[in-house]
């Protein structure tokens, strides 16, 4: 090869040498921006809208009036559950909307069958004093789970300071909120807003993105949304958007984990780890492979916990040797974990930043009560 050819090939050696690294820099940098908004259409309010274009939570025309009073519009309506998720204190006011003659499928051992365009609307808030109702409350977050072609897709709002708006968010936050509490207490928390990958996470049974608390047991309650007393289930029967129900006092009611009147403290911890738990593991959930199942309606003691190793705690086992050890929470890896703000040890390990004290209190009465079957 000539002196020249060699300089020539050289010279382009390294010009593919530096296109392919700056490519490669261009391909990690991709990967640092935010997702594009999915494209999705659906009807609200007789309109078309293209969900590219809703970067607002007003844009879809869930409420009335004043955004930050939570008035449903047409075709949304609140419901209720009778044990919830543990978000740092938070409070939730909860919505379904549903295009118009589309209706709910019920399911007496599940989360309820949504036709297509059905939208969940939750919305995290803490009043500004417990004892006051009047003294009003800030709106942290509106988590939206949007049935498309047949899936189900997360997307998550942020809300301003002013409380007039909810901008579209994908990477989460953490907040400092306060509030009053009703013994009187100032409290303050760093509300912790999940990211995108987070809800996935939370949301995922057989890697299908599913929604996790509209459960026939958990809805079966009085409709709160109403002066009369009429059955959660049975009023939106009576409504005509929901099918295949008889009606509700033929199926199982979720008991409330902080009332001693609807269950024992095995029945309403059982309810509290199918709330904060179960959507991970469980048969189907992210954490299936850890083998402890915490449905409610889980019979195998094993399964459960009680005298069952971890597979792979690591160092959220802090040394103890079984999930729970009847009798003895203090030597039970359930109530370590649960008492630890450490993110590598707590749980869940998502969706909190703070102990829930009277949760922990429960299930360490549990286990104290637990008689193993």
């Amino acid at each position: 090869m000539s002196k020249k050819k060699i300089v020539a090939f050289g010279r382009f050696t390294l010009l593919a040498i530096f296109v392919l690294v700056m490519s490669g820099c261009a391909k990690k940098e991709d990967k640092r921006k935010a997702p594009v908004a999915r494209k999705a259409t659906f009807t609200l309010k007789n309109k078309t809208v293209d969900s590219n274009a809703l970067k607002k939570l007003s844009d879809y025309g869930f409420f009335e009036g004043a955004l930050a009073q939570l008035q449903p519009s047409d075709l949304v309506y609140p419901y209720a559950i009778n044990t919830p998720l543990f978000s740092n204190y938070a409070q939730k006011a909860r919505f379904i909307y549903l295009p118009s003659g589309k209706k709910m499928d019920f399911n007496p051992s599940g989360p309820l069958d949504f036709e297509e365009g059905a939208i969940l609307i939750k919305n995290f808030y803490y009043p500004k004093d417990e004892r006051n109702p009047n003294a009003g409350r800030r709106i942290i977050e509106t988590r939206l789970l949007l049935k498309e072609k047949g899936e189900w897709n997360p997307l998550n709002y942020l809300w301003n300071e002013a409380q007039t708006e909810a901008n579209l968010d994908y990477v989460g936050k953490s907040i400092a909120v306060n509030w009053i509490t009703e013994a009187g207490k100032s409290k303050v928390v760093d509300y912790v807003v999940p990211n995108l990958n987070q809800c996935k996470n939370c949301h995922n049974a057989d890697n299908k993105i599913v929604p996790i608390g509209l459960t026939a047991a958990q809805l079966n309650q009085r409709y709160s949304a109403l002066q009369e007393e009429i059955n959660q289930l049975d009023y939106f029967k009576q409504q005509g958007i929901l099918k295949g129900l008889t009606t509700a006092t033929e199926h199982d009611k979720m008991p409330i984990w902080n009332d001693v009147l609807t269950g024992s403290v095995e029945e309403r911890s059982k309810a509290y780890l199918d709330a904060n738990c179960a959507h991970c593991h469980s048969a189907k959930g992210s954490a299936k492979n850890s083998g402890l199942y915490l449905n409610y309606h889980e019979t195998d003691q094993r399964k459960r916990g009680v005298y069952k190793p971890p597979i792979a705690a690591g160092k959220g086992s802090g040394d103890h040797q079984y999930d729970i050890v009847p009798g003895a929470p203090e030597a039970s890896i359930f109530m370590y974990r649960m008492k630890s703000n450490d993110p590598a040890i707590r749980m869940p390990e998502i969706g909190r930043s703070v102990v829930h004290e009277e949760g922990v209190e429960l299930l360490q009465q549990y286990i104290k009560e637990l008689v193993q079957k």
